[in-house]
């Protein structure tokens, strides 16, 4: 079932699938992801190179939202002055995702990730449902790709051993989460050098996994190409959709926000009030009757979409 608000595009999802060595203190999660990554490219057209780069967020924010433990949306930004001036993602954790990139790259351009980002930063932004709280962690956009600039994050701002790997085309995105739990699992100078041998393993396998194979093969061929003969549970999949969280309550909010004399001003102007959602693409009209219903005492009408 959708979330209220959402809107959910037909056709199959993608998966997540997380797994846990539990003799060793590792986890992982796997994010593949094909519909629904054709679902957000139909929206806009990018270079191949800002599509890749877009590819890897989606996935990376969906990897990142399963590390969730309550109801809210993780938010991943890459701002800099490279190519790619802005780049952000958003994952709820009932992983709907939606993403945008704003850049000046020709379509037929390809650069490498320094050039894409330039010099900037990577905002990972947490905010939980319940409480409006909001966490935030900056790290430099340095590196060769978008994976060493999490891993970053996750060693300054959790503490945490991380290894990323992410690959995108056009037609699939995927990628894989690699951690060691702190405080976990038998203890003693035996125990701790297996777990780190397990560890050392594990990063090796991501590392030499065939691109091809970690966004064609099935789940169960990618994780054990990857832990080889280690053992591990590996719990079923749970969806992974793109779906957008514009609505007309939203986007009311956001109207009633600019203040009447600014709305009715735009409708002097054109004769009509209209927003489009950056991620999505839908427009909301208002009209001269729409804006005074909207401020008014009275329940505000809906917008008419188009």
């Amino acid at each position: 079932m959708a979330e209220p608000g959402i809107a959910e595009p037909a056709g199959a999802p993608g998966e997540l699938r997380r797994f846990l060595l539990e003799a060793q203190s590792l986890r992982g999660n796997l994010v593949r992801l094909g519909p629904a990554w054709q679902a957000l490219r139909t929206l806009r057209s990018y270079p191949p190179a800002v599509e890749a780069l877009l590819g890897e967020a989606v996935t990376a924010v969906v990897l990142l939202a399963a590390t969730l433990k309550f109801s809210g949306t993780l938010t991943l930004q890459l701002a800099g002055d490279g190519r790619v001036r802005l780049l952000v993602a958003q994952c709820t954790d009932a992983f709907g995702f939606r993403a945008v990139a704003h850049h000046d790259l020709g379509h037929d351009e390809w650069v490498d990730f320094p050039a894409l980002v330039g010099s900037g930063q990577l905002a990972v932004t947490v905010a939980s449902d319940e409480s409006g709280a909001q966490y935030q962690g900056i790290v430099p956009l340095t590196g060769a790709g978008l994976g060493d600039c999490l891993e970053h994050y996750f060693a300054s701002s959790e503490q945490l051993p991380t290894r990323i790997r992410l690959a995108a085309d056009a037609a699939h995105a995927g990628g894989m989460l690699l951690q060691k739990l702190p405080g976990h699992g038998p203890q003693g100078e035996s125990a701790d050098a297996g777990i780190q041998q397990a560890w050392e393993d594990l990063q090796r396998g991501v590392g030499a996994l065939p691109r091809a194979v970690l966004l064609g093969a099935d789940a169960e061929a990618v994780v054990r190409a990857v832990l080889g003969e280690h053992e591990c549970r590996l719990f079923g999949a749970t969806p992974v959709r793109f779906a957008c969280r514009c609505g007309a309550a939203r986007v009311a909010g956001l109207v009633r926000a600019l203040g009447i004399e600014e709305a009715r001003a735009a409708l002097q102007e054109s004769g009509s009030l209209t927003v489009t959602c950056e991620f999505c693409g839908r427009e909301y009209r208002y009209d001269a009757i729409d804006v005074e219903q909207l401020f008014a005492a009275a329940p505000p009408a809906p917008a008419r979409t188009q």
